[in-house]
């Protein structure tokens, strides 16, 4: 039983970790703004939505409140980004990731991402960048009547100065007056394709990962049976709790003081997600009596509180996991 609840703890702790690193009035216009975004994203197998002006503006100040060195980091690298492609976070509204699974070999699994972005730019600033840094590694290339500047960047960087990633050939194409696509040179090829045709390949997905209007980050995922047959679980119990789900759901939600994490997964059968959630509940009540105990410092402190707040749920084919953090109490574990 102690196995089996670890392996999942590292799946939700997993998840809940992408989401709350990747970034209360009720805002109805936040739907309609990222369907014009959405429109751009080729299929996905996972689609998560960020509002990018609360993330720099409410978000990472909370978190960030008391660590001054830390925000002026964040800026920094947010500068970076804009001097090396010309592109300005902080002039943007909304960015739409579009994922892919793919599978290069047996037992591997691989994402491939594209990032629809909305907000003010100026493509020949971003060319002027390009060229600036150019050294041989920067070029444009033409398709279906879009330029397509490619930067060479053959390193790790921070995309958008936020997120941390090894980066090849970082792509951005000009989709319209107000929306870029960023990715690698394939992924934004499938988005000049999507805009094009004009269609919602993703529109179920989009729907869940908006389901909360007040979000800073939603998102929406498929769980397919290839991807599921690639995660080491540990126990055949595991295994079928697993197997059941076939999507998850959920979002990033801030307020004054507190962040907000929610995560659902839609299992196959009411049955399933009674079983799942069984098991995270004895995952709630383990983490509490061995795990915590072992922590010391911020983040023991930061997990007792997710842990003190942490509501398991069920509703029909849905099991839901809640909680809720104090904002400031990140800043300490945030590399």
């Amino acid at each position: 039983m102690n196995k089996r609840l670890f392996s999942f703890a590292g799946i939700v702790i997993a998840t809940i970790t992408l989401v709350a690193s990747s970034p209360a009035q009720t805002r109805p216009a936040r739907t309609t703004a990222a369907n014009e975004t959405l429109s751009f994203l080729p299929p996905s197998d996972g689609v998560m939505i960020i509002d990018v002006r609360r993330l720099l503006n409410e978000t990472l100040p909370q978190v960030f409140a008391g660590d001054s060195a830390k925000l002026a980091q964040i800026n920094s690298e947010i500068d970076k980004f804009k001097t090396e492609t010309g592109v300005d976070a902080s002039a943007l509204n909304r960015v739409v990731l579009g994922t892919r699974y793919v599978y290069p070999s047996a037992n591997v699994t691989k994402f491939e991402t594209v990032a629809i972005v909305r907000g003010a730019f100026d493509t020949k600033a971003i060319a002027a960048a390009g060229r600036a840094k150019a050294q041989g590694r920067y070029r444009e290339e033409k398709y279906r009547g879009t330029t397509i500047m490619i930067f060479g960047v053959k390193d790790q960087m921070r995309v958008l100065g936020l997120w941390k990633m090894r980066v090849g050939d970082l792509a951005v194409a000009s989709l319209d007056t107000q929306t870029l696509a960023i990715g690698k040179p394939a992924t934004v090829r499938a988005a000049i394709d999507a805009g094009r045709a004009g269609a919602r390949a993703n529109a179920a997905l989009a729907a869940l990962a908006t389901r909360d209007p007040n979000a800073v980050i939603g998102f929406g995922s498929n769980i397919t049976p290839q991807l599921t047959a690639n995660l080491n679980v540990g126990t055949d119990a595991m295994a079928a709790d697993i197997r059941s789900i076939r999507q998850v759901y959920g979002s990033l939600g801030s307020t004054q003081t507190d962040l907000s994490v929610t995560l659902v997964a839609r299992t196959d059968t009411p049955a399933s997600a009674k079983n799942l959630s069984d098991t995270v509940t004895g995952l709630k009540q383990l983490l509490g009596a061995i795990v915590i105990m072992r922590m010391t410092g911020p983040r023991k402190a930061l997990a007792e509180s997710a842990l003190a707040n942490l509501k398991i749920t069920t509703q029909a084919n849905d099991m839901q996991i809640r909680t809720e953090i104090p904002a400031a109490s990140l800043a300490s574990i945030v590399k």
